[in-house]
């Protein structure tokens, strides 16, 4: 890896995709990994669950960060520009012009400050196979299957000159499905123009990614029609699309990290399951190999070529064939065969002297607990460098490769710098381990009916409390008698969205 050391450690700003702990703690852990300091806007103007943020105060956050000297990166959330969050990009009712004018704010800082880097991702609009509204306008809970189907079935038409109507493809009301489709037309033209800014130079990096999509669906066509612009443009074929979301803003802070370091981490890929990076996981439209490819070059790492020398080694716990989701569709049986393939190739790796991380991609929604045990057994997690096992496949990934990326710069520190460094990357593995297997994995699939009964944000304050108490107090007992964190200490746990998809962790060094 060659890599050339900071006089200084400039600073890098994030304009992050929601409010979440994966959004915004998760790149703070990778920016210390590596060394590097992150700044990030106050709560008070980020959005909260439904709640937008306040897009007019957010610019001028980032414009307020981005005139500062010492800031040398902006990492910036398009959704969070645009429509202030995640969930405003999906019910908000702004009209296109309002999304099209915050992205003259970006072009604005590229003149004031030509030296900045500025490193974006937005992402395509997912359709939800579900019927649940919690993210999604409000007809989702009559409509939201209907619409998801409708998407696949428009773009299965793509390749036709027929004229087909409406009424032919869904019973879905004709005032639901144009809101719905309105919706899309505004985020896919501010895609559109985000491509435009790549090739105007006003951004210096585009990652374009995608959740909960499908193989034929309406997300996939628009990243058809994307695809084609990029093609065509000639900074086009600088651009990144992939399947992911929450990860990108991690990824992309360890993309400032190696840069401004000088660095390009080399990555070899190792998985033992036969065919298993040909797959495609659930919830992705790609095969595993093409989305590993593309988080490397967002993250700043190159691909190693198999059995070459490498920086790092990623081990891959491939996906389930039978498609499985660890919560709502837990597996009945763990593949004991494809557990011990992947803890050998670990075992053997960290054998060998390299530096490993494991992508457990095994299950959407939560590690596979019976590989977590299986290194635990063999003394294997806490020589880690980053473990990653909590979402879909891309957000795995994604949270991992830029966790590795950080710990390979911060290795080449200097002695403190680097001292600190190693302490950054027991913490982001420990919080890892904790949220992915112990919490996703364990707690919320034994005790989540029992923690939290409602489906959709808990109303009640003393509900929320009491399942707040019994994860922390789990998740400490796992810390003490399963985990590597014999100097570590859970000091706090909240759920941020008052539900059970995500907690808060915060761990600090034990007191001697």
């Amino acid at each position: 890896m060659a890599a050339g050391a900071a006089a200084s450690r400039p600073r890098i700003a994030l304009l992050p995709l929601d409010d979440r702990p994966v959004n915004v703690l998760l790149p703070q852990d990778v920016a210390r990994v590596g060394g590097y300091s992150l700044d990030v806007p106050p709560e008070r103007i980020l959005p909260s669950y439904r709640q937008p943020g306040d897009i007019a105060e957010l610019a001028a956050w980032l414009r307020e960060r981005a005139l500062d000297p010492a800031t040398t990166h902006l990492v910036v959330s398009l959704d969070m520009l645009c429509y202030g969050g995640l969930i405003a990009s999906r019910i908000s009712e702004d009209a296109t012009t309002v999304a099209l004018a915050q992205l003259d704010v970006l072009r604005r800082l590229k003149r004031e400050r030509p030296g900045l880097v500025i490193s974006a991702v937005s992402l395509v609009m997912r359709a939800s196979n579900s019927y649940s509204a919690a993210e999604e306008p409000g007809y989702w809970t009559s409509y939201g299957k209907e619409l998801h189907a409708l998407g696949g079935a428009v773009h299965r038409l793509d390749a036709s000159s027929d004229d087909v109507s409406l009424s032919e493809l869904t019973d879905v009301p004709a005032e639901i499905v144009s809101d719905f489709a309105r919706r899309r037309v505004r985020n896919h033209i501010v895609n559109l123009t985000a491509l435009t800014l790549v090739d105007e130079g006003a951004i210096d990096f585009l990652a374009v990614t995608a959740d909960d999509t499908a193989t034929h669906s309406a997300g996939s066509a628009e990243q058809q029609w994307l695809r084609h612009w990029m093609r065509f443009l000639p900074a086009g074929d600088t651009v990144l699309m992939y399947p992911g979301a929450d990860e990108v803003g991690a990824a992309l802070v360890a993309r400032a990290i190696a840069q401004t370091a000088g660095a390009r981490p080399s990555v070899r890929v190792s998985c033992r399951e036969p065919g298993g990076l040909d797959r495609t996981p659930p919830y992705e439209n790609v095969p595993l190999s093409e989305s590993i490819n593309r988080q490397l070059r967002a993250s700043g790492a190159s691909l190693a070529e198999a059995h070459a020398e490498a920086d790092a080694v990623l081990v891959v716990h491939a996906p389930d064939p039978e498609r499985h989701d660890m919560f709502g569709g837990h597996p009945d049986r763990h593949d004991a065969n494809a557990v011990e393939r992947t803890a050998a190739a670990v075992r053997e790796e960290l054998g060998r002297g390299n530096a490993v991380a494991v992508a457990d991609v095994r299950y959407p929604n939560g590690a596979d607990a019976e590989l977590v045990r299986a290194l635990g057994r063999a003394g294997a997690l806490g020589e880690l460098i980053a473990f990653g096992g909590w979402n879909t496949a891309g957000n795995t990934l994604g949270g991992v490769i830029a966790t590795t990326v950080a710990a390979l710069v911060g290795r080449g520190a200097s002695d403190r710098d680097a001292r600190r460094a190693r302490s950054a990357v027991r913490q982001a593995l420990l919080t890892r381990l904790l949220d992915d297997y112990a919490y996703q994995a364990v707690v919320r699939s034994e005790d989540g009916p029992a923690l939290f009964p409602d489906h959709l944000p808990v109303a009640d304050d003393e509900v929320v409390a009491r399942a707040e108490r019994a994860i922390a107090d789990r998740l400490r007992d796992t810390l003490r008698d399963e985990l590597p964190g014999e100097d570590w200490t859970l000091t706090s746990l909240r759920l941020p969205w008052r539900r059970s998809f995500e907690v808060e962790l915060t761990l600090e060094p034990s007191e001697r």
